[in-house]
């Protein structure tokens, strides 16, 4: 994931004696000139900042008074996001002869004048409260932290906080070291605090956060190491045991037959992450993820509608807090394969610039990441893809055997994809047992392929949470999914070759169209159920048609064959209706 910006507090972190750092100040250029957003989140005032930090437009935005306080030094915009302190309550302070100083929201006092300031606020009932700052005292409005500053600030720059790492030394920047996706604690500040951080800055000052933050100039990309805080939770095992995902900057393959659930799995992932507030791509083939539109912040593209010019996408993702699902249900199979394969080159230059999208999900993988062309496609070094198939031996074993990626497999039955789902295992299965667990996964389970951090040495299966949007399945894109030349149907007639059959549509039509002399033979071996279990997997479909196949005794061949191709019609193009 992209670094975009970094939130710095000052007093310990970046200042000794109120003194910003020389080289820290530097460090703070380099990063600009990068296009990183560098922000002061301070519990100092304005005023205060001002007399001992000297020039403050080193940084694009300043969150003051611990939160309560925004100015930007290059458009000299000032904002405060509370109320001014309660003058009863100032007035009583004064006397009960507590030493304080007022700001433009914030009422500073020492720590030892803590108690009183309790008393005080709980006998005149005004909505403040207390935050300590090692040996300072911070009395602010309900709800006002480093935090909701630093939310507001990223807003204003269209910054998500998902591509923010912030450092902090005290008491007051837990709240901002939890809210961005990195939280660096500096080793010599408060115990408490590197506890719960990401990360901790070695070193003993403000050099060594200089050179920590060279280090992210030298590759501003969030690590795997430093992120895993937020998860996903995708169910539990049969024990009960929690299994969840660490949301990193990884690839997450979703593999399995036709109908099993994989949409749904993938969903549940997009879900989750954009209830999180991270910013999704769904490059949606086929309509199965509509039902996302009923979750705050996310924009329906294409359906009915021709799919979003470069222009339109891009205006839209300029805003962190907005996913997008782009449907391309109405599109013919060769125009989605030239959009999407023009579609996501667009997104990898957009997410090296803005950091956005911070994950995309690509439906019915095969289709467009099935040879080393996928290069210009899928970035290997920013990574966040969700990558949907069933046909996961197709793609390109470049991003199969990605040691970084996790694959997560709903009921596969296919020998060569149960094969190729083994050979990804990390270590690989000793048990025979394991070829068969692909097969009885119920329609409520998946599996969590070993190799990633959360399933260490074994196969974990278990049973999937509910999701909050309802899942859409469309039978009838079947109907026009072309399947490669080497599994289309081939109509032969002695021995020669004759007309293919690389869709359902196709095959219903040369069906019907067909003299009875040319579809004999093949209702004879059974090779039109052959096909649909073989290339569709489509099991109850096959056995139908068999049992249709079988008529051909009795029956004309014509007859046998307008029988198979309404049933192949009623199963495919009227279930959706239904």
């Amino acid at each position: 994931m992209k670094l975009s910006a970094l939130a710095l507090d000052y007093d310990g972190t970046i200042a000794v004696n109120g003194a910003l750092d020389p080289s820290v100040r530097a460090a703070i250029a380099d990063l600009r000139r990068q296009g990183i957003v560098v922000v002061l989140a301070t519990g100092r005032r304005l005023a205060d900042l001002n007399g001992v930090a000297g020039d403050l437009a080193c940084f694009d935005v300043i969150v003051a008074e611990n939160g309560a306080v925004l100015s930007f030094p290059d458009s000299k915009r000032h904002a405060t996001l509370a109320h001014a302190p309660n003058q009863m309550f100032l007035d009583e302070l004064r006397r009960r002869n507590v030493d304080f100083t007022a700001g433009e929201c914030i009422i500073e006092a020492d720590a030892s004048a803590a108690s009183t300031m309790l008393e005080v606020i709980r006998t005149l009932q005004v909505p403040l409260t207390l935050t300590f700052n090692r040996s300072r005292l911070m009395v602010l409005p309900q709800a006002v932290a480093k935090s909701t500053g630093l939310r507001q600030a990223l807003r204003a720059l269209r910054v998500s906080i998902h591509n923010t790492v912030a450092i902090g030394d005290a008491e007051n920047d837990h709240d901002l070291l939890d809210v961005c996706e990195v939280g660096a604690a500096v080793e010599w500040g408060s115990s408490a605090l590197r506890a719960t951080a990401d990360e901790v800055v070695h070193g003993s000052g403000p050099e060594a956060v200089a050179a920590y933050m060279r280090r992210l100039v030298e590759q501003p990309r969030l690590s795997a190491a430093q992120m895993g805080r937020r998860r996903l939770v995708l169910g539990y095992e049969h024990d009960g045991t929690e299994v969840s995902l660490a949301v990193r900057g990884r690839t997450i393959l979703v593999a399995g037959e036709p109908g099993t659930g994989k949409s749904w799995l993938a969903g549940l992932l997009c879900e989750q992450l954009i209830l999180q507030g991270y910013c999704v791509c769904v490059v949606d083939p086929e309509g199965d993820y509509r039902a996302l539109a009923a979750l705050p912040d996310v924009v329906m593209l294409g359906g009915d509608e021709p799919p979003p010019s470069a222009r339109e996408l891009a205006r839209t993702l300029e805003h962190p807090d907005v996913s997008v699902v782009i449907d391309l249900s109405r599109l013919p199979h060769r125009e989605k394969v030239g959009y999407v394969s023009t579609l996501m080159p667009l997104l990898v230059t957009m997410r090296r610039r803005t950091g956005l999208p911070h994950k995309i999900l690509l439906d019915e993988a095969h289709y467009f990441l099935a040879d080393a062309d996928h290069t210009r496609m899928i970035d290997p070094e920013l990574a966040g893809y969700i990558v949907v198939t069933y046909h996961l031996s197709a793609l390109d074993p470049a991003i199969r055997e990605n040691g970084d990626a996790v694959t997560l497999v709903t009921r596969e039955t296919d020998p060569d994809e149960v094969t190729t789902l083994l050979g990804m295992c990390r270590p690989l299965p000793s048990s025979a047992d394991s070829k068969h667990l692909f097969r009885d996964l119920q329609s409520n389970e998946a599996a969590l392929l070993p190799g990633a951090a959360e399933s260490p040495g074994a196969i974990r299966r278990f049973r999937l949470i509910p999701r909050l949007t309802a899942h859409v399945r469309h039978r009838t894109k079947y109907v026009d999914m072309p399947v490669a030349d080497s599994r289309a149907f081939v109509f032969a007639e002695g021995g020669r070759p004759g007309p293919h059959a690389r869709t359902l549509r196709e095959f219903t039509a040369l069906l019907s169209q067909l003299p009875p002399d040319r579809l004999s033979g093949h209702l004879h071996r059974h090779d039109y159920s052959r096909w649909i279990d073989d290339v569709f997997r489509d099991r109850p479909l096959a056995l139908r048609i068999r049992t249709l196949e079988s008529r051909i005794v009795c029956d004309g061949a014509s007859d046998v064959a307008g029988a198979i191709a309404q049933t192949i019609r009623a199963r495919y193009e009227t279930a959706d209706a239904a």
